[in-house]
């Protein structure tokens, strides 16, 4: 890697910002250009916190090294070179003296809070000649050499790219020749002889000697926290986490403070209330002589802050007062960490710290009532997405539990699951439908596609702040950390616990709430949803202008979406209801009928049926608006296609085998999304239409006897043409008159560019437009949803498309469709109704772009309802919830 550019962005670039001692040249305001980390230390430096000095590369630099071919600004070799000076000032110390040498730390730090996702380098600047410096300053050679095999292991995994694990190895056999056990029975003269092996390893592996020079060093280190930017573990959470790559990555240099200098030494990370339940309290963990990776990589298990209290009482009433100052100063909870050298503090960071759903509503709601933030910033505080995290399921109470081990409750929630050793594993069980527990000795950044996958984790190592625990809580996963009786042996594919052995494939539950792990599956329970969620629900529904339907057709369904704050019903498959056993026989019947007379005979048996399918929803509604959709999908689909499954039908029906066969082969069709079905099975079989039709006014009119007032709104799919929506309008009207319902709408599903083109024409009789966007999405990028899966992965990884169009809304294209379509359709009925009823109802991003177009309501899954409430609000507010949390 170069360290000149090509030619200088500006001849005044400002690339390097300083900050400590009291001073700094950024601020928290500032996160775009210094990063997350970087404003925060400004920041602090500012405010008075004790802070060690250093200097942040800024994320304009990391942008600049993959525009141009990964070489730097010509300006900043200059820059760093001064920012080094001033702070070899300010500390007293030189790079690379051999007397009284500086370290530094090299760490990442981009404006969204990536945990553990990119590269850090600790001790930066020994060698040889410095260590012995670092030995005599520190009175303690044992630390200085611990400090060095720290560095060596540390740049080599970093910089040099080796295994983690080589280095491990060699640690290991040294405690083997010695007789020792742990780390801390380890002497200077150990630690040495760790340090020549570490050496030797690297000329082995590399070629070359490790790097001595500290400059080497250093630019060594700047470079690889830029390109651990494009690491895979990196890309993976910026993709799950909707973080675009432009962004970049700031580079933070520090002066070293060392918590691993004694016992009167710590390290620490904390946060101020507590991230899984949100109570204010002070939460964290801490370790006596040791380094910050120490504790967030879950090699110890650590203490408990309040243990601090009693072994260093003086630093933690400081932390105590740290924390006030930083929540009053923020106004939201913070994740600090922090190192106590020879018993003086210091801030290695805050930032706005990551929390599970349930403690986000907490805290959101009791900074109002302290006084700290009003309702309207509560609001933005939670992200909608997280609050899926709520409609996790809980162990039933009256369940049997055979409980295995315990450990830390680390992420709340329950799952039960097949037990599985990787990443890997996890991720390709998952994509089969399994649901998987990931179970590590410790996770580390690499797993983060199978922490993904997986419905729970469970780690035999690190605490509540871990890399487990905190990226579970963050992807709302169950996590139960640290529990320690549990022996896992991936090679051999089994998990002991308690005399009991596991293999790869059995089933365990964990509960993240409790620490508990159980044999077999346990049933749960859904939570109920109150206090804080209740209200902050209340304040959101106050704010938003869209409305939230449910998309529901079972009484069960919609009753869960009422209990969830559904203000209707904005798409009721019909179809869904002609799956039920004791219906499909009727179904049969009249899809294998000669002539439309056998067709309305099998009819009239479905249509009581479906009458009292839809009383029932309208009761659950109770005056409500109820949107439904007649019947969409083929023919064929109802039919039988195993030979069993046509031998069976051919008993029960009298019918032949044979003409059972070739019914089925008459309606199968090369592409059936494209086909028969929808709207045009209305207007080729007007009979099905109208049995639904009247299965709806017949509902109507059982209701009203119960003092139940509804207007059903009746919507064809498929649309394409205005001829074919007159055809079925005139057929509803007909019914209607005939027994006497005045009262309902009639509209029509958008699926199709050509409906939305033409929506000025189509509002002349629609009364309401509904946007199937899983279907107009596949219509118009002219791909099917079931075989997307195949490839779309690859365009996202590749970066052809930024998002997955069935997840959330492309409003370049199928947006823009649904523009058009507003507006023609406004311009024709001003009065007419519009809302979305695809998948994309329940996505915060789509639904954000649903009220910059002014639709009325967004529906969705009856489990995403409280989402789409939270994000309808956050929309008017005119912005989205915070990344960080």
């Amino acid at each position: 890697m170069t360290q000149a550019a090509r030619k200088p962005e500006t001849a005044t670039a400002k690339w390097v910002y300083a900050f400590g001692s009291g001073k700094a040249d950024g601020a928290a305001a500032m996160k775009n250009l210094l990063g997350g980390k970087g404003a925060n230390l400004a920041e602090m430096s500012a405010i008075g916190l004790p802070v060690p000095p250093g200097f942040t590369i800024t994320t304009e630099v990391c942008t600049h090294f993959y525009a141009h071919s990964k070489s730097y600004p010509a300006e900043l070799t200059a820059q760093v070179t001064e920012a080094l000076a001033a702070l070899e000032a300010q500390v007293g110390r030189r790079f690379g003296d051999a007397a009284n040498p500086l370290l530094v730390s090299v760490r990442s730090g981009a404006r969204a809070s990536m945990p553990g996702m990119m590269d850090t380098v600790l001790n930066l600047g020994l060698n040889k000649q410095t260590v012995e410096g670092l030995a005599q300053q520190s009175g303690d050679a044992r630390f200085a050499y611990d400090s060095w095999r720290r560095f060596i292991q540390m740049y080599s995994t970093v910089v040099l790219d080796l295994e983690h694990h080589d280095f491990e190895d060699i640690i290991d056999a040294v405690k083997r020749d010695h007789g020792l056990r742990s780390d801390t029975e380890m002497g200077a003269g150990n630690w040495q002889q760790v340090v020549d092996r570490f050496l030797a390893l690297v000329q082995e592996k590399t070629g070359t000697p490790f790097p001595s020079q500290p400059q080497d060093q250093l630019w060594g280190a700047i470079g690889a926290v830029f390109s651990s930017w494009m690491n895979q573990r990196a890309i993976t959470y910026r993709r799950l986490n909707d973080i675009p790559e432009s962004w970049g990555t700031a580079v933070n240099v520090q002066a070293m403070v060392f918590g691993n200098m004694g016992n009167d030494c710590a390290t620490g990370v904390a946060f101020t209330r507590d991230p899984s339940t949100g109570e204010n309290k002070f939460y964290g963990e801490y370790l006596i002589n040791a380094q910050g990776e120490d504790v967030v990589a879950g090699i110890r298990t650590p203490k408990t802050i309040a243990d601090m209290q009693t072994e260093m009482p003086a630093i933690y009433s400081q932390l105590l007062d740290v924390r006030s100052l930083l929540e009053k100063h923020y106004r939201d909870m913070q994740d600090i960490e922090f190192t106590v050298q020879q018993s003086k503090l210091y801030m290695l960071q805050t930032r706005n710290g990551k929390r599970t759903a349930a403690a986000a509503l907490k805290v959101a709601c009791d900074m109002v009532r302290e006084g700290l933030i009003d309702k309207t910033e509560a609001i933005t505080r939670v992200s909608p997405a997280s609050l899926e995290q709520l409609l996790h399921p809980t162990l039933d109470p009256k369940a049997e539990r055979k409980l295995i081990a315990k450990g830390l409750p680390a992420s709340p929630g329950a799952a039960s699951g097949k037990i599985v050793f990787t990443a890997e594993e996890a991720e390709a069980q998952a994509e089969k439908g399994e649901k998987v527990i990931l179970c590590r000795m410790e996770t580390s950044p690499e797993d983060i596609h199978g922490m993904h996958a997986a419905a729970g984790i469970l780690t035999t190592r690190g605490g509540m702040t871990s890399h487990a625990a905190v990226v579970a809580r963050g992807m709302g996963r169950a996590c139960v950390a640290g529990a320690g009786e549990v022996r896992i042996d991936s090679k051999a594919g089994t998990l002991t616990s308690r005399g009991l052995t596991l293999k790869a494939g059995d089933i365990i539950t964990i509960d993240g709430a409790s620490g508990d792990v159980m044999r077999g599956a346990v049933p749960v329970i859904r939570p109920e949803l109150s206090g804080d969620f209740a209200e902050l629900m209340g304040w959101a529904d106050s704010l938003r202008k869209l409305k939230v339907r449910a998309n529901a057709e079972t009484p069960m369904d919609a009753a869960q979406a009422r209990k969830f704050g559904a203000e209707g019903i904005g798409l009721c498959r019909t179809e869904h209801m002609f799956f039920d056993e004791g219906r499909i026989p009727a179904v049969r019947e009249m899809i294998l009928a000669d002539d439309e007379a056998g067709r309305r005979k099998a009819l009239a048996k479905l249509q009581p049926m479906q009458s009292g399918d839809f009383a029932q929803l309208f009761t659950i509604m109770d005056g409500l608006p109820v949107t439904i959709r007649l019947l969409d999908p083929p023919l064929h689909e109802f039919l039988p296609h195993t030979d069993k499954e046509v031998d069976e039908l051919a008993a029960q029906s009298g019918l032949s085998p044979e003409k059972i066969r070739q019914r089925t082969a008459a309606l199968t069709e090369s592409n059936p999304m494209l086909g028969h079905r929808g709207c045009r099975l209305g207007i080729t079989y007007p009979e099905i239409y109208e049995m639904q039709v009247r299965a709806i006014f017949s509902a109507v009119q059982e209701v009203a006897t119960k003092g139940i007032k509804v207007e059903p709104e009746i919507m064809f799919p498929l649309i394409a043409t205005k001829a074919e929506l007159d055809k079925l309008k005139a057929m509803t009207d007909a019914v209607a008159a005939e027994m006497k319902v005045a009262a309902y709408k009639i509209g029509i599903m958008i699926e199709l560019p050509r409906a939305a083109l033409r929506a000025g024409e189509l509002a002349e009789s629609a009364e309401f437009f509904s946007f199937g966007t899983n279907d107009l999405t596949q219509t118009t990028f002219g791909l099917s949803r079931d075989d997307a899966g195949n490839f779309l992965p690859d365009y996202l990884k590749r970066n052809v498309l930024t998002h997955d169009p069935f997840v959330t809304l492309d409003t370049e294209g199928v947006g823009e469709l649904v523009k058009i379509a507003a507006e023609r359709g406004r311009s024709t009925r001003p009065n007419i109704k519009l809302g979305i009823c695809g998948e994309h109802g329940g996505d915060p991003a789509s639904i954000a772009f649903c009220a910059q177009v002014g639709l009325d309501y967004v529906s969705c899954s009856p489990f995403r309802v409280p989402i789409a409430r939270l994000a309808a609000a956050q929309a008017a507010l005119g912005g989205e919830a915070k990344r960080e949390i």
